[in-house]
């Protein structure tokens, strides 16, 4: 290791993964840097070896395949806390109830209101009492012209100013108020304006100018229902955008901050994705509403609940994933490598996103932070995050894991294998509080860095007590390959007691890093003061289904989605921002016919019905190759379906699979 400004951190090559086919090695270059007197400066993005992803379950061929060659061939479906594969099945809002003694705003729109205007004139006086008049007379008289809100008289009685919010509550209850400033600093002034959550057929729907940079503030906004929970949750579906991403545009269009919205993870941008959120006291007709002006957004499946959504509450995602250009020596061996990845699964690494997309990898920086050298990290990142600190974590686990399948494979457990307990071994683990134990400090995880393929990145089994593997546990076989774990490094974990702890020790001792002490006292940015948690080291597909086919244009999608389904009941409009990485984008695809063709042989294949005989890394049988592409220009098409954890990447099961890298930048070459 040298130093230059930043710390350089070199990939783990105390070994070589022999379950790295020979022909996948090209994939795995190392990335050039160059020094530079106050920082270092990567030529090129970090590889899957820079991040110790080194290694494969499978000692089966690979076979060619394009990942996301058109963002509809990712389609991911957030699946909720009890089970269930969230879908957009509707677009329109429901039938609301009125509580009795409540009125609904048209019929409040089609009334005289001669008796509340002079209740308001005792209240306010003559000069307000006649705007008002005139502004509710516009309101009901169907003018088609945009409604601007009103302005009443400075007012530097406070108790006054209530009275009169009050008044509109209970009087004028399709017209909210606000307060804003009035003419010098002693004095306020009352704002109205009509109701933008009621149905008025569209007459203000333009946007309104003369809000300019003062906000509506929350008092005397529109009366919420008792009977109602105070968060809309809906069904939010989206293609080609991150989650922040269409979220702020539908805030921007409600008038709301980012923050009124809460959800359980991020989705890939660049998939299409179906997602849950909830909103603050917002009416679902409001976003209902919306759905005809987004673009690659829709919203649906309304309902009212107590409570937001918090970051974590989901048990993963369901995803469809299409791989396109398949080229294998035999159709065998994509059968044999499909069924493998059911069987056996794949190594549960970080993916490539976990450790950013910038031209500085996040686990570098992170190693700065941990180390303390606050001037060669604002040197390399102007706003370290403290996501940075936990990318390094990633980056130890990964090699971690990498070392475990390379030592002892992936059949077994072995002495010293850290697992979750079960049964009776659950009583008789006693939990150490750690001497760095922090009541009032909680591991912190910034949003930007959650995992944009499988939802959100938060730690597994913080709360599941751990493990070292016994000889009278190998004994009894009450443990298998599926219960292993491994550390990421906190002040309350414990290490394998076999070899694989030494990599932890090793890799942050070349990086300048301890484990167990800290180098100084902030503690965002210190591995003895997080917790720590543990991560499954082998992780298999649930509901696993797959299918070949075939098609012979690219442009046409070979999956369906939720939008799709709900389209062949009832017209939708979306506009669609599809734009293939193939170089055909412009295409219009209008002219083309889908055709798609399975195999007769092809079966669909889950991991619950089928039992698994022989050894795992069994060569394929040989049988007669695919045939070639016809005169027309036929291509093969692999259709994988199953569901994952939220700590999974789906990247990393493509990965098994195909043998190659998963990176952006190799499959876009694949398109060349």
């Amino acid at each position: 290791m040298w130093r230059y400004g930043v710390s350089i951190l070199k990939p783990y090559h105390y070994f070589h993964c022999k379950s790295c086919p020979a022909d996948s090695k090209s994939n795995l270059t190392k990335t050039p840097v160059i020094k530079s007197s106050n920082s270092l400066t990567l030529m090129t993005t970090i590889t899957e070896s820079d991040v110790g992803i080194l290694c494969f379950i499978s000692h089966l061929p690979g076979f060619r395949g394009i990942l996301k060659q058109r963002y509809s061939d990712f389609i991911v479906n957030e699946v909720d806390t009890e089970g269930n594969v969230v879908h957009l099945t509707s677009l329109d809002a429901p039938p609301e109830a009125v509580q009795e003694g409540e009125t609904k705003t048209p019929d409040q729109l089609n009334k005289c209101y001669a008796s509340e205007i002079i209740k308001f004139r005792s209240l306010a006086g003559d000069t307000d009492a006649d705007r008002l008049e005139a502004f509710i007379n516009q309101i009901t008289s169907g003018s088609e012209e945009d409604i601007c809100p009103i302005v009443l008289s400075p007012d530097s009685d406070k108790s006054h100013r209530t009275a009169m919010h009050n008044f509109f509550k209970e009087n004028l209850r399709f017209l909210v108020t606000d307060t804003v400033d009035g003419p010098d600093s002693s004095s306020k002034c009352i704002r109205v304006r009509l109701n933008s959550g009621n149905n008025n057929k569209g007459r203000n729907s333009k946007k309104r100018k003369e809000r300019g940079d003062k906000p509506y503030d929350s008092r005397g906004s529109s009366h919420w229902p008792e009977h109602l929970g105070k968060f809309l949750r809906f069904h939010l579906y989206k293609e080609n955008k991150d989650t922040q991403e269409a979220l702020g545009l539908i805030g921007k269009m409600l008038g709301i901050q980012p923050r009124s919205f809460g959800f359980a993870g991020t989705k890939d941008k660049r998939s299409v994705s179906t997602q849950r959120v909830t909103v603050f006291k917002q009416h679902a007709s409001r976003l209902a509403a919306l759905n005809e002006r987004l673009i690659g957004i829709k919203v649906g499946d309304f309902c009212y609940v107590k409570d937001d959504f918090l970051l974590g509450q989901l048990l993963g995602n369901r995803f469809t994933i299409i791989l396109r250009g398949i080229v294998a020596d035999s159709e065998e061996t994509i059968k044999a490598s499909v069924e493998s990845l059911g069987r056996h699964g794949f190594i549960n690494y970080f993916g490539l996103q976990r450790f950013g997309s910038g031209s500085i990898p996040t686990h570098r920086i992170g190693a700065t932070l941990l180390r303390g050298e606050w001037q060669a990290a604002a040197s390399t990142i102007l706003d370290p995050r403290e996501g940075d600190v936990h990318s390094y974590q990633s980056y130890l686990w990964n090699h971690a894991a990498s070392m475990r399948v390379e030592k002892y494979g992936s059949n077994e457990v072995v002495l010293g294998d850290l697992v979750y307990c079960k049964g009776n071994d659950a009583e008789k683990v006693k939990v150490v509080p750690s001497e760095h134990e922090d009541n009032n400090f909680e591991d912190a995880y910034d949003c930007s860095q959650l995992d944009e393929i499988s939802g959100t990145d938060l730690p597994e089994g913080k709360n599941n007590l751990v493990k070292a593997i016994t000889a009278a546990d190998i004994s009894t076989g009450n443990y298998t390959i599926e219960d292993v774990v491994l550390p990421m490094p906190g002040s309350r974990i414990i290490y394998p007691v076999n070899d694989i702890a030494n990599v932890y020790h090793d890799m942050a001792k070349k990086d300048g890093i301890s484990l167990t002490e800290s180098v100084h006292n902030i503690k965002e940015f210190s591995i003895t003061s997080m917790t720590g948690s543990y991560r499954r080291v082998f992780q298999k597909p649930i509901d696993f289904e797959w299918e070949l086919l075939s098609y012979t244009d690219g442009s046409i999608a070979l999956s369906e989605t939720d939008l799709d389904k709900i389209a062949k009941t009832k017209p939708v409009n979306l506009v669609k921002e599809e734009k293939p990485t193939d170089g055909t984008e412009g295409q219009d695809s209008s002219d083309h016919m889908e055709h798609i063709e399975s195999f007769e042989d092809d079966k669909k294949f889950s991991t619950g019905n089928v039992e698994v005989e022989g050894s795992r890394e069994a060569e394929p049988p040989q049988i007669h190759s695919l045939p070639e592409s016809n005169s027309l220009g036929t291509q093969k098409a692999l259709k994988l379906a199953f569901t994952l954890p939220a700590s999974c990447y789906a990247t990393m099961a493509i990965r098994e699979l195909l043998k190659t890298s998963t990176s952006v930048a190799f499959h876009k070459t694949l398109n060349q």
